[in-house]
């Protein structure tokens, strides 16, 4: 007796997962072998240790699909039902982003600059609606080089789709084109002026105006539309490169006072996309500057804005996507 106690004790002890999991066998034999020999109480020891593991193992397992789904969440939010207020919507980018961001269940404030443009506009917000169930889109004509028509913008928007969870400030002039061997004197400082209010101080105005909402719920995102040339000069002019590396210390300094508060900022700063109003016939000049061999597609660049949209660790960025042009961020 005293054997078949000192093997029923090690029976219940040892008893492992695969055993407990094969309880339709194993410990049902296991169980009846102790029962002959007497020893009721082990054999119910026995089968209680099998149930309690089993159930160990399913909550463990719960617990770790709710981890893993928890974990998700925040790789990966999801975006539905957010409204995302896209401004130079009608270009290509903005176009490409407006359906990568519609796909996902995003509502989108169509911006575009004229009524040259709002036939395009009207055409977009159609399609954007059949992307997916519930989504809404309305478009909304500003000029952005007055900062009166962005405070106008932004009160159209909250007035007639709510207020903005993500803003993708793509909006932005080049302004007379002298090239990077040009004459400065060329670009007076007017002009200068001018683009650097339409390129960055609009920009600037839209987030002001947009994180208070964002802040309250604990949750935004702030992307802009920069350059290549805010990091080498580019093609264009001073005006251009120079308003466009502003954005960087903007999303600098925004991802640093706002990045506890649950509100992302970076920026994109693409070379050379094919579709857009800049690079509508470029010269083979030009694309001999892409190490890749081609122009960029504005989907590539849209992708990269919903990676920013979705990733809620990725903050205080410039991702640069030219196709191998420069080397290194900056």
């Amino acid at each position: 007796m005293d054997e078949c106690r000192m093997r029923a004790v090690e029976l219940v002890k040892n008893l492992s997962l695969a055993d407990a999991t094969r309880c339709d066998h194993r410990v049902v034999f296991l169980a009846e072998e102790l029962k002959a020999c007497g020893l009721i109480l082990n054999a119910v020891l026995l089968e209680m240790r099998a149930t309690a593991l089993v159930a160990n193992t399913k909550k463990v397992a719960s617990h770790q699909i709710l981890q893993y789904q928890s974990n998700m969440s925040v790789i990966e939010p999801s975006l539905q039902g957010k409204l995302v207020l896209i401004t130079g919507c009608t270009g290509g980018i903005g176009q490409a982003t407006a359906r990568a961001f519609a796909r996902h269940g995003c509502s989108i404030a169509v911006h575009h600059s004229s009524q040259k443009s709002k036939a395009k506009a009207d055409v977009l917000v159609s399609e954007l609606m059949s992307l997916a169930p519930g989504v809404r889109a309305a478009p909304f004509e500003a000029d952005l080089s007055s900062y009166e028509n962005a405070r106008t913008l932004h009160a159209h928007v909250v007035k007639g789709l709510g207020h903005p969870d993500i803003l993708f400030s793509n909006h932005g002039v080049t302004g007379p084109v002298i090239g990077p061997e040009g004459d400065i004197g060329k670009v007076s400082a007017e002009v200068f002026e001018e683009i650097w209010r339409t390129n960055t101080g609009t920009a600037y105005l839209l987030a002001q105006l947009c994180v208070p909402y964002m802040e309250s719920k604990k949750w935004g995102r702030i992307i802009f539309t920069s350059s290549v040339a805010a990091g080498n000069g580019g093609i264009l002019g001073p005006q251009y490169a120079s308003s466009k590396s502003a954005l960087h210390g903007l999303v600098h300094w925004l991802s640093l006072r706002y990045s506890k508060d649950g509100i992302t900022a970076n920026a994109i700063a693409p070379a050379l996309i094919e579709d857009t109003a800049m690079m509508s016939n470029p010269s083979d000049a030009v694309r001999s500057k892409i190490p890749i061999g081609r122009l960029g597609k504005p989907d590539e660049i849209a992708s990269i804005v919903l990676l920013l949209a979705t990733n809620g660790y990725m903050t205080n960025k410039v991702i640069v996507a030219d196709g191998g042009w420069t080397i290194g961020g900056f």
